[in-house]
């Protein structure tokens, strides 16, 4: 008989009838709010096993997006944001503690993961389960910037020999904290001396630039072409070069590179907690992990399911198998303080982008 399936008796002559639960329930599939990358079949094929259906997905194109759609009235069970973003998102009453007790691949994640600061929402609970994590660094052309790909040095965006031929994303949350970490700041912690440095790099930094952008295939296509040399880029962009056999390196400088971390969180009002609870569950699964690595080229947070996968994939990707250390070298994306402002004078200044 199917697991899930119920024979209840009925006082209606002894006769019985056979009730199909498979955990459903009357309400509708439960909703995912989503980067396009992960609204895939693969992070959603456990809860499609348990219920029977596919959930709703919709797209956001970033959190400053799914913020302001959500704050105007949009409902989804499950979102998927960047830690970076969890308190604003938290602060707004946009979310619902998770019970971690409730996600049976919760254990599955790594003690520096589980344990983020921030994520606590008490004793068993968090307002976030990591889902996936990367790292942004340099991706460079090693034939044509050959002295960059030896010395591992950021400083080729300011190098007047590449002007015109680097590139950055176009985020506040990935460029800032990146420029004020290579003249010694701390731009999570950073007071208001420091933040007009900070300012003063980032205007130096926009007429080198041949372009601002966070699309991963305009940035590959710029690199694959020799447009561009140097790109600031998560590291999925350099994995699709590297596959591609292209002549290309993640620079990995003294004082580590940064490492994002995006998750999973729950909406304040869920049309059906359970279903919403599993289609969590169903993202840091081990099938979708290994889809993740394989396919996307981001790190799961559930590091257990990689011991499956072959080391091809890890030099692909340029990262140890031992994922748990490396997370551990490098420098967590946070929450910027006073973020309006700083996302306002970074859309000034890169606008100065030709």
């Amino acid at each position: 008989m199917k697991m899930g399936w119920r024979i209840l008796p009925l006082a209606l002559g002894g006769l019985a009838v056979i009730l199909a639960g498979c955990g459903k329930s009357e309400s509708g599939p439960a909703t995912l709010f989503q980067w396009q990358d992960y609204t895939a079949p693969a992070f959603y094929a456990e809860y499609e096993k348990s219920y029977g259906e596919k959930p709703g997905t919709t797209i956001f194109a970033d959190e400053d997006e799914a913020f302001s759609k959500m704050r105007a009235g949009f409902k989804p069970d499950v979102m998927g944001p960047c830690l970076y973003s969890l308190p604003r998102w938290k602060d707004a009453g946009l979310l619902a503690p998770i019970d971690t007790a409730k996600l049976k691949n919760w254990n599955k994640l790594p003690p520096a993961l589980r344990d983020l600061p921030g994520i606590s929402a008490g004793p068993g609970k968090v307002w976030f389960v990591p889902h996936y994590w990367g790292n942004t660094s340099l991706t460079i052309r090693t034939d044509l910037a050959p002295e960059y790909a030896k010395s591992q040095s950021w400083d080729i965006l300011f190098d007047p020999k590449y002007k015109g031929r680097v590139s950055v994303l176009d985020g506040a949350d990935d460029v800032v904290p990146f420029v004020a970490h290579m003249i010694g700041i701390d731009a999570y912690k950073m007071s208001e001396a420091d933040w007009v440095k900070v300012q003063a790099k980032l205007r130096e930094l926009v007429p080198q630039l041949r372009f601002v952008s966070a699309d991963n295939s305009a940035l590959a296509q710029g690199l694959a072409s020799g447009e561009i040399v140097a790109a600031m880029s998560w590291r999925t962009t350099f994995a699709s070069l590297n596959r591609e056999k292209k002549p290309v390196a993640y620079l990995n400088p003294p004082g580590g590179i940064f490492t994002y971390v995006c998750g999973l969180v729950m909406h304040k009002d869920p049309s059906n907690e359970e279903k919403a609870l599993a289609l969590i569950d169903a993202g840091i699964a081990d099938a979708a992990a290994v889809y993740m690595i394989t396919t996307i080229g981001d790190e799961p947070a559930n590091i257990e399911a990689m011991k499956t996968v072959p080391d091809s994939v890890f030099e692909t990707l340029g990262v140890p198998r031992d994922l748990e250390t490396f997370l551990k070298s490098g420098i967590f994306q946070q929450p910027l303080p006073n973020k309006d402002k700083i996302v306002s004078a970074w859309t000034e200044i890169k606008s100065g982008v030709q």
